[in-house]
């Protein structure tokens, strides 16, 4: 799917008119006139049905967004007013990651297989002679045609068609994940399977009707800060490539938020890195065939619900949010830390972390500074922690390699990138627990480029990944 779309467009503006709101402290107020700034009366509906229809779909994609589940929905005159005063009253931020707005979620096909015109409705029947559950029939003119009630999708009237007029129609939330987490109910409506999940995003950008949203801590860390509690951001190295500034620029733009101050989670990278080289060298030594990295909170998943073989095998360095958190939570005793990344995941991890109270992604945060009126170019260059030139790289693929090598262990490491944990790489995983493996260290990421092409990133990956190099190569000279 193209990085930039209409989905993102709107999404992205919700963000920006609630951030605005809670700038103004209008929240409650003026929220319910949200759905009707975005479907106005004289716009013409954006392939939907009416504007009223585009306005109800607006109304619970905004539900996430202040942190709250569409199915909380008891009554359905109640405005969006009364849950953002439940948002503004909660005391903690809801356990759930993702969720689905049924709303959104009703266009996509029933089955997977559809027969073309291209049907030429021939004497062999082939399609329908191989159908396991005679699924399969033939209409007043002759062509196939396949029962949605009996068809469970097995593709074979696909394989064996000899005109190859028998397609097949992927589900994009689906076809997108890589652990088969997500599925359709009865009423047609995905569902997250959250004992499968494992929390990579790929849904939430696959689902062209952006029906898939994370469960936001936005309106949370405002009110924080509206308490006057001291908040302190803990942005990911991959926050470089979101801008194409100076870095110290984007810090000072963090300040104006509201943040109390910004500890970059690169600082934490360097204990990773010190401990991991420490552990690899240790346990090749004791005769372990290989190890993997334990940075990534998606992978981290995986191993946990899907591949537990590879559990022996993974670090057991903890992440770099993990120990800048512990750093953090050192200088600024009873303050609130929020880590701000591209990663949906990391919402998991860091409810299992006691010093990582939120998680924002960059894509709020881009949303938060256009609705605070920040500009970030235009910010005063605020002064950063000495920090090595491979933690501040972690964001990119190789780069725990990299970091790991200039350690200058006298180990011979033989690395290996999984680069975007799908299918495929969840095979090459399973068959290095065999011992079937080339390597000795494994980097895995879950997103292909690493951190930069995280699922809430703000910018297009490639851009992403120039911008990146371009501020790590400034901090050098």
């Amino acid at each position: 799917m193209a990085y930039v779309n209409n989905i993102m467009i709107v999404r992205r503006d919700i963000m920006t008119k609630i951030a605005r709101l809670l700038k103004e402290d209008q929240l409650e107020e003026k929220i319910d006139r949200i759905p009707l700034e975005i479907s106005p009366k004289k716009r013409k509906s954006n392939r939907r049905c009416c504007i009223y229809k585009e306005r109800a779909v607006v109304k619970y994609k905004m539900m996430p967004v202040l942190g709250l589940l569409p199915e909380e929905e008891t009554d359905e005159l109640t405005p969006l007013s009364e849950y953002a005063k439940m948002a503004l009253q909660r005391k903690a931020p809801k356990k759930e990651i993702l969720t689905v707005v049924d709303e959104a979620c009703t266009a996509c096909v029933d089955i997977s297989y559809v027969v073309t015109n291209l049907c030429k409705g021939c004497v062999a029947s082939p399609c329908r002679m191989n159908c396991p559950k005679s699924a399969i029939s033939f209409n007043k003119n002759g062509q196939a045609e396949i029962d949605s009630d009996k068809c469970v999708n097995c593709g074979i009237c696909k394989d064996v068609c000899p005109y190859r007029s028998i397609i097949y129609v992927p589900v994009p939330c689906e076809e997108a994940c890589p652990v088969n987490a997500i599925t359709k109910d009865e009423h047609g409506v995905e569902h997250i399977d959250d004992s499968k999940c494992i929390y990579c995003g790929r849904c939430v950008n696959a689902c062209p009707f952006g029906s898939i949203f994370e469960i936001s801590h936005i309106v949370d860390i405002f009110q924080a800060i509206k308490k006057g509690e001291k908040v302190i951001a803990l942005p990911a190295p991959s926050i470089m490539g979101q801008y194409n500034c100076e870095p110290g620029k984007l810090f000072t733009a963090i300040k104006k938020l509201g943040f109390h101050d910004v500890v970059e989670v690169a600082l934490g990278a360097m204990e990773t890195t010190t401990n991991e080289a420490l552990e690899l060298k240790e346990k090749l030594e004791s005769g372990q065939p290989f190890m993997t990295t334990s940075c990534c909170p998606g992978y981290v998943q995986a191993v946990e619900k899907h591949i537990p073989q590879v559990k022996p095998f993974v670090s057991h360095t903890g992440s770099p949010m993990y120990y800048t958190a512990k750093i953090a939570r050192q200088r600024y005793p009873d303050a609130k830390l929020v880590f701000i990344g591209p990663c949906i995941a990391k919402r998991k991890e860091a409810q299992s972390d006691p010093n990582v109270d939120f998680v924002m992604t960059f894509e709020e945060l881009g949303a938060c500074l256009k609705g605070f009126d920040i500009s970030v170019e235009g910010s005063e260059i605020s002064s950063m922690e000495q920090i090595t030139f491979e933690s501040r790289a972690f964001g990119r693929s190789g780069g725990v390699i990299e970091a790991v090598k200039a350690e200058g262990l006298k180990v011979d490491i033989q690395a290996v990138q999984i680069d975007g944990l799908n299918k495929k790489g969840i095979n090459l995983l399973k068959a290095f627990a065999k011992g079937k493996g080339t390597g000795n260290f494994v980097e895995v990421m879950a997103c292909e480029g690493g951190c930069i092409s995280g699922p809430s990133a703000l910018v297009d990956p490639s851009k992403g990944k120039n911008s990146y190099k371009l501020a790590l190569d400034s901090l050098q000279k």
